[in-house]
């Protein structure tokens, strides 16, 4: 499957903003580590036709599902819906999947991350933002053990292959 690539080449406003998180992230890992800083987050497996919707963030190798940080008295699906429309442009009203969560120590922070999954017949346009996010991929299930996934990704990968044939395409 494709890439899904920005609609356009990056600007200098993009370039600079993408510069920006590359220099802020690693900042801010190291200030998560001394702090010891907690976080919540909530990240959502969009499932098309056999495949799982990756994102490539301007700042981290590894691909990584939409979502972000749980603002303080929001609640996990708002923050899931909202963190789609910021860095994709998806707005829906189906119904996300609650799975649970999962937990670890991740990118200098102990991190508690809210899964869902949704469910779509075909994928929409996405309307990458060109700073944060840069590149989308649909990916078939069997492809996923070749690429670089966050921690939360490959915890989210490995709970549906152990509870579910993920990929309805194949048989049990």
């Amino acid at each position: 499957m494709p890439d899904i690539g920005p609609a356009r080449p990056p600007t200098l406003i993009d370039t600079a903003w993408q510069l920006a998180y590359r220099i802020g992230f690693p900042l801010a890992c190291l200030w998560w580590r001394l702090s010891r800083r907690r976080h919540e987050g909530a990240l959502v497996a969009i499932r098309v036709d056999g495949g799982l919707l990756l994102l490539r963030s301007s700042y981290r190798a590894a691909w990584n599902l939409p979502g972000g940080t749980v603002h303080p008295g929001e609640a996990p699906d708002a923050a899931v819906r909202r963190e789609l429309s910021e860095e994709i442009g998806l707005a829906t009203d189906q119904p996300l999947q609650h799975l649970g969560t999962v937990t670890g120590l991740w990118e200098g922070r102990r991190d508690c991350v809210h899964l869902f999954e949704l469910h779509l017949p075909v994928l929409p346009p996405l309307r990458l933002d060109n700073r944060e996010i840069i590149a989308a991929r649909l990916v078939r299930w069997t492809d996923l053990a070749a690429l670089a996934l966050t921690d939360p990704v490959r915890a989210y990968v490995d709970r549906r292959l152990t509870t579910t044939t993920p990929d309805p395409s194949v048989e049990s």
